[in-house]
């Protein structure tokens, strides 16, 4: 996004007038990346090159960054510290494309995770109403789910999984049972398939799956409410930049 240097001052509130912001940026007060400007049509990307008004940095009211993710196996949603780095940990945070500014970058949070061996949708973005509307269970925003288990599974399994099946949970270091939701459960072969979760519950599918006996040796999480990831075409570890756009009414939530 690029913006003429006389518009990124007019709309950073601190001039009372286009004016008065022009007669900055002609007087040399104005500082775009560390160097004076003059030219008030100058055109630069406000998120990667800071500007300054005698020293002091300006910022335009705050726009929100949101990015889909198709999330590679091997990356944790999560910060790290030197530690977790050092034992060769990598968060999904080294994925953000590099036109977004450092302050964006760490403003930058998971709507919702997804475990280290889980890939496909994972949503990033500065937006907290976002975060709140989707992640929080009252409001059952649907997920979808590919599993592959490691052995055939029955109709038996799926049946208990489609009702509802009771897995542990841990919270504070104390370990309860937690009876699940009754989920979509839709067998697409002997050993895969697509699951559909109204709540997210910690390693969720797995330990469902494990409850009827089966371990999960693929898992693929491909939709959140009505936006699929198969729609834009992502390979693993790209990241497509959402914002300016109705994220919410994508998903089917707005409202």
């Amino acid at each position: 996004m690029k913006l003429r240097l006389h518009q990124f001052l007019s709309q950073t509130g601190t001039f009372a007038s286009k004016r008065q912001a022009k007669e900055a940026v002609w007087a040399g007060d104005i500082t775009v990346n560390g160097s004076v400007v003059k030219d008030i049509s100058f055109q630069f990307n406000p998120r990667t090159k800071p500007v300054a008004y005698r020293g002091n940095v300006l910022h335009l009211p705050e726009e929100h960054v949101t990015l889909i993710l198709n999330k590679p196996p091997g990356y944790l949603c999560s910060r790290l510290n030197k530690h977790e780095r050092s034992l060769g940990k990598t968060p999904v945070f080294d994925l953000l494309p590099d036109h977004l500014s450092q302050r964006d970058k760490d403003r930058m949070v998971t709507v919702g995770r997804l475990d280290e061996a889980t890939t496909g949708m994972l949503v990033l973005t500065t937006d907290g109403k976002l975060v709140s509307r989707v992640t929080d269970p009252e409001h059952h925003v649907p997920k979808v789910y590919l599993v592959r288990t490691a052995e055939s599974i029955d109709e038996a399994a799926l049946k208990a999984l489609r009702e509802g099946v009771d897995i542990e949970l841990e919270v504070n270091g104390e370990v309860t049972l937690h009876r699940t939701e009754p989920a979509e459960v839709h067998q697409l072969s002997s050993c895969d398939v697509q699951v559909t979760l109204h709540e997210g519950k910690k390693r969720q599918v797995r330990r469902m799956f494990s409850s009827v006996g089966h371990q999960v040796i693929d898992l693929h999480r491909t939709a959140i409410g009505e936006l699929w990831l198969e729609d834009f075409g992502l390979r693993e570890g790209d990241c497509l930049d959402m914002s300016g756009m109705n994220v919410l009414a994508l998903m089917g939530l707005d409202g």
